[in-house]
């Protein structure tokens, strides 16, 4: 009789240390497959939809644009569907899933803490609560993005300001500080709940789900360069997350000043955050799965939980949108679906949280 063996027994058979993950070399190749899993993801995804076309006719169209070529050769009807709808929304899911993962690395390597998340300091309720005035006053807010993506990033600077003390800032006062903010907006979100009409309600509503349904490619120039430009900057201060990551006093005997790469860390975390929540609504879960699932598998180098951490959250927001508008006639938001199946993750989490895995 063979012995059943456990999936930690393989990964150790195939070089896996419990506490700093693959090799070098090994991290390098699992980066590497992680980029081709999620181009193929990307590339099954644009031929499934509502509206029956063939592969052929799918890539067609997408070379024809990538190539310069004659667009007006191209069947209208085709060209709307696959260019002007398929085509945003999955590079949006890309940038979207990915600016929310390297967010919960950043966050998690900042607090210490697996089960951290990005709308851990507020963001979230701040740009819902933004969000909210931009549908229930347009003649005051005249843009539901910017007043999103302002009152998010602001949320974050009250809770830090909030937290600061004798010019440090305690990474418990700081949570506690994120969750007296959330819970102020989250008042406020009610409050313009309560007082909206029946259209606007049911507009906000929409928007605390979640969804791709209006991607455009001006979104995309808008958001994929600042996700990009923040990507790279937290990559290569990775090391110092590291660091971080140690606590504070073990930062200072490092000769690294943790106030201030903290201060940088999260707010290039909670911009990119605010940007991508003020576009696409609040969409829970990819922050706190992607990043600890990353370092699962890699151990806790933050220079290369940071890379996996995008493409995973890429990866798996590809697929629950793909889901979303593919499952029913309706399309569900996306955000219902992130949170239907990142639930019995935190289960798993809860109950091996002794064994997790952390720097």
């Amino acid at each position: 009789m063979h012995e059943r063996r456990s999936f930690k027994d393989i990964l150790t058979t195939l070089g896996y240390d419990p506490v700093e993950g693959f090799g070098e070399g090994r991290k390098i190749g699992i980066l590497i497959v992680l980029s081709i899993l999620l181009f193929i993801t990307a590339c099954i995804a644009v031929v499934m939809g509502a509206y029956d076309i063939s592969i052929a006719a799918v890539y067609q169209t997408i070379l024809t644009h990538l190539t310069f070529g004659d667009t007006s050769a191209l069947p209208r009807l085709h060209n709307t569907i696959i260019w002007d709808i398929r085509v945003p929304r999955i590079i949006l899911a890309i940038s979207v899933g990915g600016a929310l993962a390297i967010a919960g690395a950043v966050f998690q390597g900042v607090f210490r803490n697996p089960l951290v998340e990005p709308y851990i300091l507020g963001v979230s309720s701040g740009a819902a609560f933004g969000a909210a005035l931009g549908i229930v006053f347009p003649h005051i807010f005249f843009s539901i993005q910017i007043s999103a993506f302002i009152f998010g990033a602001l949320a974050v600077i009250f809770a830090y300001m909030l937290a600061r003390v004798r010019g440090e800032t305690p990474i418990v006062t700081l949570i506690l500080a994120g969750v007296i903010i959330g819970s102020i907006f989250s008042a406020l979100v009610s409050l313009l709940k309560y007082i909206s009409t029946d259209t606007a309600l049911r507009e906000i509503v929409f928007w605390l789900m979640g969804g791709f349904y209006y991607a455009t490619w001006g979104d995309i120039r808008m958001l994929t360069p600042f996700v990009l430009f923040c990507f790279i900057i937290l990559w290569g201060l990775g090391w110092k997350l590291n660091i971080l990551s140690m606590g504070d006093d073990e930062a200072r005997t490092l000769g690294v000043n943790p106030e201030r790469y903290k201060l940088i860390v999260v707010a290039l975390a909670t911009a990119v955050t605010a940007f991508a929540v003020s576009l696409v609504g609040i969409i829970a879960w990819v922050g706190l799965m992607m990043p600890h699932a990353a370092r699962m598998v890699l151990g806790p180098d933050n220079r290369y939980v940071i890379p996996a951490s995008l493409m995973m959250g890429a990866t798996y927001l590809i697929i629950c949108d793909t889901l979303a508008r593919t499952l029913t006639t309706a399309e569900i938001p996306v955000g219902i679906l992130t949170s239907i199946l990142g639930a019995p993750y935190l289960c798993y989490l809860l109950r091996h949280k002794g064994r997790v895995i952390f720097g």
